[in-house]
């Protein structure tokens, strides 16, 4: 079999005859477009990325709808442009694994060029300057996770970097969030044109972090006189600049083994997983979900490209925020927690098996549609009720998805408030009784049994990777071996609005969760007795 290679010659003449789906535009032509009259550039070339919003202009160029594709930047992990998209043509190759069992494979040709954020890159910095110095563009879009935008150290301090930053007598930023200041600077400085600042990241209000971020170093330079006043105006100007709200969904792990002898077979050569020197995780494919969802605040003071036309939904601002809250606070992210805690405590190697384990799926089933969909917030373009049924039913219950309890366990207190706090906030704050709650406790009496790093079985497991996990841990040390625990003794851990967003001890649960953790905690196998009879009861 003659192998092919993701690269602009092989895909024309080795993939057509494989059933991938090829780009049919003039891809020269959208370059060259793209490079003269830039409308989009976007900053973090992960798999979100690449697998949602490239492939929906993608999908656009492909039906004539668009002329232009986008230009991708990192501004983290420098090797992913040198070994995931230049060796590659900026070419890559998506895998839609869907429930029913049918796998779609497209190449992705809307990336017309890549640059990393190094303003050490003379040519880089030189691109860059120039794109965001073009009235045409209208969009600088991000996926860099929500640690891209703080400014802060763990510790809740101005981090290192930003100090160093702020103390120059120069503009040589070193933090991404001061060289996206500092470009912006550039297209004040070029005749301060319009544009929207996109934040797609998955976190809670995430255009509203972006621009803390941005104002805090034109803030502190302006201070300092190394830019003008006029340039704060400027930011500050929503005819001028936007940080517009967005809510993203869709799931995209790091590549799966299984793909890649899949991919072996059709005769597909980059296979390799790439593994960068800052250990991310990466290849010439993505694989990811079929489901997606991309909710946007409307507000683009220069226009923007149709993503309306591929799907994206364009709305208000206190849309966007409902449909973050239902799918974060209900529909999505409660059960997906509950999943990863007791994943880990039952050592499970995936969600979706999970899912095929009768006391898992009825837990997050249960506690879904009986404690969250009462409180759920209907944001009136999705229905809560076929979101939450689509996941159930079709995302978290597919077997093609390597989608693992140990990465969706990551962060876990950080969370937690959102979760699951919301949701006693709003039974609190309809005067119901949440001692009644028979699902979110135990959630909770779980997260504090994963603390003590035992599994079900009675063996240490790897906690993932979170930054309050060394500070819980030694709270919970003491009562690894089985040792029952009284309320107070778990004040440091249940203490904590910032982990539950209520004080849970006024609320009345503190002592329930107690109880309930010494139950899961009184022996091996109690993990699996106490979700089977929550969930008989």
């Amino acid at each position: 079999m003659k192998l092919a290679k993701l690269n602009e010659e092989s895909v024309r003449k080795e993939f057509s005859e494989k059933g991938y789906r090829l780009p049919d535009y003039d891809r020269a032509k959208v370059k060259e477009l793209t490079a003269k009259e830039p409308c989009w550039v976007h900053f973090g070339t992960g798999n979100i990325f690449r697998a949602f919003p490239a492939a929906v202009i993608d999908d656009l160029l492909q039906k004539n709808v668009y002329d232009k594709g986008v230009i991708a930047v990192e501004g983290f992990d420098y090797d992913i442009i040198a070994k995931a998209y230049k060796p590659f043509d900026d070419l890559s190759l998506l895998v839609t694994l869907k429930s029913d069992g049918n796998i779609e494979k497209k190449v992705v040709g809307s990336v017309t060029e890549s640059l990393t954020a190094d303003f050490a890159n003379e040519k880089d910095l030189a691109r860059l300057k120039e794109i965001f110095c073009a009235p045409s563009l209208q969009m600088v879009s991000f996926t860099i996770t929500e640690k891209g935008y703080s400014l802060n150290a763990p510790d809740g301090s101005v981090a290192g970097v930003v100090q160093k930053d702020w103390s120059s007598d120069s503009l040589n930023p070193a933090h991404l969030m001061g060289k996206i200041t500092y470009l912006l600077h550039e297209r004040f400085l070029a005749g301060a044109d319009p544009v929207a600042m996109a934040s797609m990241d998955n976190c809670s209000h995430n255009g509203d972090k972006l621009k803390s971020a941005v104002m805090a170093y034109a803030e502190k330079w302006a201070e300092k006189g190394l830019v003008e006043k006029e340039f704060v105006s400027y930011l500050s100007d929503e005819t001028k600049v936007t940080f517009p709200l967005s809510m993203i969904d869709k799931i995209t792990p790091r590549p799966d083994g299984d793909v890649v002898e899949m991919l072996k077979k059709d005769g597909f050569e980059d296979t390799d997983i790439i593994i960068t020197d800052k250990n991310t995780y990466t290849a010439a494919f993505v694989n990811a979900e079929e489901t997606q969802y991309l909710v946007i605040e409307d507000k683009f003071p220069n226009g923007r490209p149709p993503f309306d036309k591929g799907g994206v939904y364009f709305t208000d601002r206190e849309t966007v925020d409902k449909v973050e809250k239902m799918k974060v606070c209900t529909c999505l992210n409660p059960l997906h927690t509950a999943l990863a805690i007791f994943g880990c405590l039952l050592s499970y190697d995936s969600i979706w098996k999970e899912m095929k384990d009768e006391d898992l799926s009825g837990f997050v089933r249960n506690m879904g549609y009986q404690e969250g969909m009462p409180v759920v917030i209907n944001p009136g373009i999705i229905k809560p009720e076929t979101f939450i049924d689509e996941v159930l039913n079709k995302r978290l219950v597919n077997p093609f998805m390597p989608d693992t309890p140990q990465r969706i366990a990551c962060d876990t207190s950080q969370k937690i408030p959102i979760r699951f706090g919301e949701t006693l906030k709003a039974y609190i704050a309809k005067g119901a009784d949440v001692t009644r709650l028979r699902y979110i406790p135990v959630v909770i009496a779980g997260y504090l049994r994963y603390l003590t790093g035992i599994d079900d079985a009675g063996n240490a497991f790897e906690q993932s990777p979170d930054p309050l996990l060394a500070e819980l841990s030694k709270v919970m040390e003491p009562f690894k071996d089985g040792k029952e625990a009284t309320s107070e003794d778990l004040r440091e851990v249940l203490g904590r609005k910032d982990i539950f967003a209520v004080d849970l001890y006024d609320a009345g649960l503190a002592e329930r969760i107690t109880e309930l953790f010494n139950r899961l905690n009184s022996g091996s196998g109690m993990v699996r007795t106490v979700l089977h009879e929550t969930v008989s009861a």
